[in-house]
């Protein structure tokens, strides 16, 4: 496009600069058609610019939650300015000024969106009433799970059917990999959520005090019983008990929380009575249980009690997709909690994604803290990365190419993205956004890489 005698700038050196700017852009068409948003959308919702253009409005907000609330449908409606504080998806306030451009007819033809970060002005109210489809979104569960990756959605679906039902469920994973996090979840979006959510940490109570710590103990029941005294069971009463790390419960009590577990009922120490529990029953464990019970190290009985539903959190190496969204909620946090913004260069952010971080999410949000905290210049570049990351890239570089050259290793590692991307998305239009190149490009590698029957089943596919 040639250069406007205005302003000496073609199209994509605008478009350049507007990407640049630290204030996120969107522009709306006159029916929730999103036509354009800069990159500070990535700070905002872990989003790419593609990634967020081709998703429908109300998925947006209902699926990704990008927004608490949206102003959106009360700008259509009301034909007038909003401007509104709102948080969003990875935990940033913001400051959102919604402006309508209407036509000639005075019919909304844009919207334009300014959103601002960490503005503390009074937020002026939408006047009447929003949709109905805006009413759902506002009244439905909050969440601080951060996920964008399609193992990650699996879980948290099944963490929603068996949110509102009493029987007992086993989260699975690596440490670090948000199981905590999930139990949370499932309180806050079933029938309990008004009530306790009390977490037990195994492997912290002496083995000595365990029973009187979960079922509490009466007055003179041992030395130092000067009083009566309710137990974790007793403080959940109504809402859920969650028994984290419950491979290191110890053998002598596993018996007993399967009684409380299986019979609703429990007796505290030195007491003949017992006691009811209504207490929904969430376990975690890091280790494999059916293992344990092989080895005698965990009673088969408790497991396949507790074992009712189970739900598998994959690691944070098998759903990569989660890492950029993560990066960015964590820097939003720790800035925001030390006052110090901070924003990651893309060769830091792309080294990071191919680190495979062993501990998880835990090991990512402190990583992401030490960053904020230390690093003096307002960009995080790989050099104030630490070498744990570089190793392991170059340990992984190493790997993969073995015994090959360079060329063979490349091509190895180009098989590679473009078979699990044919996996994962399907369609090569799909393929090519996700991998950013042509999707002629994308054609031309499945075809190199892919046999001829499957080829064919691709292109039936779409």
């Amino acid at each position: 496009m040639e250069k406007t005698e205005r302003f000496g700038l073609d199209f994509s050196t605008f478009v350049r600069l507007i990407d640049n700017l630290h204030d996120e852009i969107i522009i709306y068409d006159n029916n929730y058609r999103m036509l354009y948003v800069n990159k500070a959308c990535e700070r905002h919702y872990g989003f790419t610019q593609e990634e967020m253009i081709g998703l429908p409005f109300w998925e947006v907000v209902r699926k990704h939650r990008a927004w608490d609330r949206s102003v959106l449908p009360a700008v259509y409606k009301f034909k007038r300015p909003v401007k509104q504080e709102q948080k969003t998806y990875l935990g940033l306030d913001v400051l959102s000024i919604a402006t309508p451009i209407l036509d000639c007819n005075g019919n909304v033809e844009y919207v334009l969106f300014s959103i601002r970060d960490n503005y503390h002005e009074g937020k002026i109210p939408c006047r009447g009433e929003l949709t109905t489809e805006q009413d759902e979104v506002e009244n439905a569960p909050p969440s601080d799970l951060i996920y964008h990756s399609r193992p990650m959605e699996i879980a948290v679906e099944s963490a929603r059917k068996v949110a509102s039902i009493s029987s007992t469920c086993l989260l699975l994973g690596e440490s670090g990999c948000g199981k905590s996090l999930l139990a949370k979840f499932i309180h806050a979006t079933g029938n309990r959520a008004t009530k306790p959510f009390v977490v037990v940490n195994c492997a912290a109570i002496p083995e000595h005090l365990f029973e009187s710590e979960l079922f509490g103990h009466v007055r003179g029941a041992f030395s130092g019983a000067v009083q009566r005294r309710g137990g974790l069971f007793a403080q959940a009463e109504g809402g859920t008990l969650f028994l984290d790390e419950i491979s290191e419960l110890p053998l002598p009590m596993q018996p007993k929380i399967l009684h409380a577990v299986q019979e609703r009922e429990y007796r505290p120490v030195g007491s003949s009575q017992t006691v009811t529990a209504n207490v929904r029953i969430l376990a975690a464990s890091n280790k494999n249980l059916e293992h344990m019970v092989q080895s005698g190290a965990f009673r088969q009985d408790l497991f396949f009690r507790l074992n009712v539903f189970d739900i598998l959190i994959p690691p944070l190496r098998e759903r990569r997709n989660d890492i950029v969204p993560l990066l960015h909620h964590f820097l939003n946090r720790f800035g925001k909690q030390h006052g110090r913004g901070k924003r990651l260069s893309s060769d830091a952010q792309t080294l990071l994604c191919q680190y495979s971080w062993p501990g998880n999410i835990r090991e990512l949000a402190h990583l992401v803290e030490r960053l904020v905290v230390t690093v003096e210049p307002e960009e995080i570049t790989v050099d104030h990365l630490p070498a744990s990351i570089y190793e392991t890239s170059a340990q992984a570089v190493s790997s993969t190419m073995g015994e090959e050259g360079l060329d063979d290793a490349l091509s190895a590692m180009e098989r590679k993205l473009i078979l699990n991307a044919r996996a994962l998305h399907g369609s090569t239009r799909k393929v090519a956004a996700a991998l950013h190149i042509s999707q002629t490009r994308a054609s031309r590698l499945i075809h190199k890489y892919t046999s001829k029957t499957k080829r064919k089943q691709l292109i039936e596919s779409e």
